[in-house]
């Protein structure tokens, strides 16, 4: 029987979506040899069959992991700019706007909140990024089957028949994560009986860089500003609501679906044309019980998830990257040794499960259905917002900022 090829390496990332080609290229630009592969080829064309249409904001703090992975010079000119974040309750009697506060980035920055891209895109722009790296092999069509940890290293078997050995593996390979479960690492979860329809829209009033989140039931309805399409005003949506009522939507015929998104929206941009398709994504909460195990490191949704509220979901997975690559650099004679792991599991567990907590009782307070609970929320909301030094904390706390 032929002995199957073995290579070696010293970073192997399971999973190649968004955070783990992200991570790839930080490991690689800072002098990691470094593997990942991904079971499905990436789709970096938005017209393209199974194409994620969905966007991802990265907020400020995350720009700075981006340049340290030498990517965000190829993602910026494609972004579309956030300025002002926008809550609007319109849980009163009739869906129409009853309060409207602007969280401005101006209050606290020089710099927008983040910048707003579509995910085919981020691959597309990824993946070129990768082939440019010569100490990064990214091996698209490839699963992880198998994984042999030791106090000296990881041995991983893949589905095209190769083994390599590596000093660290990370996990990055989603929310149903095979090394996390291979490590013996268990998660905490619930589910909200929600679901998040994606899809994106042209609208005649433009948006001026400002993100508008619409409260009413079932959970947020969210428009995040998009550059330009063929001369129109475009914006991304992610409309969450109850399960049943979010597979209805996703089955209407366009014409009464863009008739009960005018509605939801309160009419703020105007009409809301669609032209993607509607992508639909169940929703729950999820936290690993460590980030850590012998020679495994979990990052993004193999560590969180969360409801998609605030852009915190992919921003959080960024911060976990830029944590665990500076303790990598810091210690690259002990690479992957359960000490420097351990470290890294001390230093994002608490900030996740706050996040996560902070996220859940968000989504929580959206969904409410019954009128004085949304009139409660509504009170809070103003409340909150016109205390300036409060109103400045909720800004800098969603960034990530100290």
């Amino acid at each position: 029987m032929s002995q199957m090829p073995h290579s070696q390496t010293d970073i192997f990332i399971s999973g190649g979506g968004v955070a783990g080609l992200t991570a790839a290229a930080a490991f690689g630009t800072a002098g990691f040899r470094t593997v990942c592969v991904d079971p499905t080829p990436p789709v970096t064309s938005g017209t393209a069959q199974g194409a994620d249409i969905r966007t991802t904001a990265f907020l400020n703090p995350s720009v700075k992991v981006l340049e340290a992975a030498g990517l965000w010079d190829r993602l910026v000119p494609h972004a579309a700019a956030l300025q002002i974040m926008r809550i609007v309750d319109a849980g009163g009697t009739e869906p129409t706007a009853r309060l409207v506060r602007d969280f401005n980035a101006a209050e606290i920055s020089d710099q927008p909140f983040g910048w707003n891209l579509p995910n085919w895109l981020l691959r597309r722009e990824m993946v070129a990024h990768l082939e440019d790296l010569p100490n990064v092999d990214f091996r698209s069509g490839v699963a992880t089957t198998g994984l042999l940890t030791r106090t000296h290293g990881a041995e991983v078997s893949l589905s095209d028949g190769t083994r390599l050995t590596s000093q660290l593996v990370i996990a990055a390979d989603g929310r149903d994560s095979f090394i996390r479960s291979q490590s013996g690492i268990g998660v905490k979860t619930h589910y909200y009986g929600q679901k998040a329809l994606a899809f994106g829209v042209t609208h005649p009033v433009a948006h001026d860089n400002v993100s508008t989140e619409i409260h009413r039931t079932g959970g947020p309805f969210t428009l995040v500003p998009l550059p330009d399409r063929d001369g129109q005003h475009c914006s991304a949506v992610v409309w969450m609501e109850h399960g049943p009522k979010a597979d209805a939507l996703a089955r209407m015929p366009v014409a009464e679906f863009e008739a009960e998104m005018l509605a939801r929206s309160t009419g703020i941009l105007g009409p809301l044309t669609l032209f993607t398709s509607r992508s639909v994504w169940p929703m729950r909460a999820q936290i690993a019980h460590r980030l850590d195990a012998e020679r495994v490191a979990l990052i993004a949704e193999a560590a969180h998830v969360i409801p998609p509220i605030g852009a915190q979901g992919l921003n959080m997975s960024l911060a976990d990257i830029g944590a665990l690559l500076e303790l990598c650099i810091d210690n690259r004679t002990t690479l992957g040794e359960r000490s420097t792991l351990r470290r890294y599991h001390q230093r994002r567990w608490p900030e996740i499960r706050a996040r996560v907590a902070g996220v859940d009782l968000l989504n929580r307070a959206a969904m409410v259905g019954p009128k004085p609970l949304r009139d409660l929320r509504a009170g809070a909301l103003g409340a909150l917002y016109g205390l300036k030094p409060v109103r400045q904390l909720m800004m800098r706390a969603g960034l990530g900022m100290r």
